[in-house]
């Protein structure tokens, strides 16, 4: 598999990223429908054969239970200078004031605490999951560019956010002479391309690589519009998105599905083949809990749409209220 620099720095990622969110104990947290450390290994092992090298994961997924089979397998499987690890801070994680945000206490508490669960001296990105704006930007920024001094991170991402609170962000980091955000990783996909207004734009105008989250709208992309999943019947996070413009979703829906067909390959490719066509993204992060979505996504890499195809696939797009902050 091929990798590219994210945006315009140094560090470079597979083209397509494994969502690690789908890996961790299901009585941990709120994903009950993931997997358990053997039920991960062959996503791992098959995914560090396929040439992905790039694995994200985040401090709350299966309550830090997610970072500790991350750290395991790609011990299994790969050397740590060959992988690139990406995690992310935020989240609740236990009481008190360190427990959750982006205070320094609590970036300082959390980082080392996902050291230790990852098993490793230092996390290649490390992400702030969401804006906080319950503490001063210049604090975080100031904390972030500690923990990248201290040898503990080596790039820093951000997630999804409006595109202002991005840039006061960045550019309190450029006036401060502090680390910046290399990379943000947003929502964006078929069903919701809202980040093409500003962010996109945004981070290609600054040199900033963007990583998709939900590239197949929770598998909205993927199956009938009707149809359902143990995880889509479970995923609380999931049943807030992608409730609204059902009747232009629908039509996008029905066009992956019309040239998957044409194609005779799966509805996941195609959907993930028009994500890596955006000129703005980097590398889309895709979950797999079976063996064929990893395969989709392996392919996806390949696979080049026709201008005709890319029309018919974005043609019923309306505006959507942004959702996931």
């Amino acid at each position: 598999m091929e990798t590219v620099n994210l945006g315009t720095s140094g560090l470079q990622v597979s083209r397509v990223v494994l969502g690690c969110m789908s890996y961790g104990q299901p009585d941990r947290g709120n994903h009950a429908w993931s997997l358990d450390l053997d039920a991960s290994r062959p996503f791992f092992r098959r995914a560090v054969e396929a040439g992905i090298t790039t694995f994200d994961t985040a401090n709350v997924y299966s309550l830090g239970s997610s970072e500790e089979i991350t750290g395991t397998l790609l011990k299994e499987f790969a050397q740590r200078d060959e992988v690139v690890i990406a995690t992310k801070v935020h989240g609740r994680m236990g009481p008190g004031t360190n427990g959750s945000g982006l205070s320094r206490g609590a970036i300082m508490t959390q980082v080392d605490a996902s050291l230790k669960r990852l098993g490793t001296d230092y996390i290649d990105l490390y992400q702030i999951h969401r804006y906080d704006d319950g503490v001063p930007v210049a604090e975080t920024m100031a904390a972030l560019h500690d923990v990248v001094k201290a040898g503990k991170v080596r790039y820093l991402g951000a997630s999804s956010m409006w595109t202002w609170q991005f840039a006061e962000m960045q550019h309190t980091a450029a006036i401060e002479g502090l680390t910046p955000f290399v990379s943000m990783q947003d929502q964006y996909s078929l069903l919701m391309r809202e980040e093409e207004r500003e962010m996109h734009p945004y981070c290609l105008e600054t040199g900033v690589g963007v990583l998709p989250w939900s590239p197949l709208a929770r598998g909205r992309l993927t199956r009938d519009w009707d149809a359902t999943t143990d995880r889509s019947e479970n995923d609380e996070f999931g049943r807030t998105l992608f409730r609204q413009a059902e009747e232009s979703d629908r039509r996008i829906v029905d066009a992956v599905a019309r040239i998957a067909a044409e194609r005779g390959v799966s509805r996941a490719q195609i959907a993930l083949a028009w994500v890596l066509a955006q000129e703005a993204v980097t590398a889309p992060i895709v979950g797999a809990t079976k063996p064929h979505h990893l395969e989709d996504a392996i392919a996806a890499e390949a696979l080049e749409l026709d201008d005709d195809e890319l029309q018919a696939l974005e043609e019923h797009y309306v505006p959507h209220a942004p959702t996931g902050f």
